[in-house]
């Protein structure tokens, strides 16, 4: 029972905490390298930093927050409590960075379609 209630705790403390870092959105659409204008890749390109900007703030929020939920609980908290926090942490982590690096690589890969389709048209 006394476990069951300071899992009880450690999920309370922290719930409200990670609700405070907002998840970044990536770009709406990435244009077809095939078709695209110079002004549509220069638009998403920004984008895409911007987006890269919001994933970085994200992913420094969400570190401080488990720090901070850490600090909280101090030593109130089990090892698998602690280890729970940090999994938590990790899994929106990952999720963002993998999320990022596949806008990335769809980008990228529209951007040498691009490239390729007005390398033809100096030929």
């Amino acid at each position: 029972m006394k476990a069951l209630f300071a899992s009880a705790v450690v999920a309370l403390l922290a719930a409200p905490v990670y609700a405070d870092c907002t998840y970044p959105t990536p770009p709406a659409k990435i244009p077809d390298g095939n078709t695209a204008t110079l002004d549509e890749m220069i638009t998403v390109k920004k984008q895409i930093k911007e987006y890269d900007d919001a994933t970085s703030s994200y992913l420094t929020c969400i570190k401080q927050e488990h720090d901070d939920a850490l600090a909280k609980i101090g030593d109130k908290a089990s090892d698998k409590q602690k280890n729970d926090l940090q999994r938590v942490e990790a899994e929106k982590h990952n999720a963002a960075i993998e999320q990022l690096q596949s806008v990335a690589d769809r980008f990228n890969e529209q951007v040498r379609a691009y490239k390729a389709r007005n390398d033809q048209k100096k030929d």
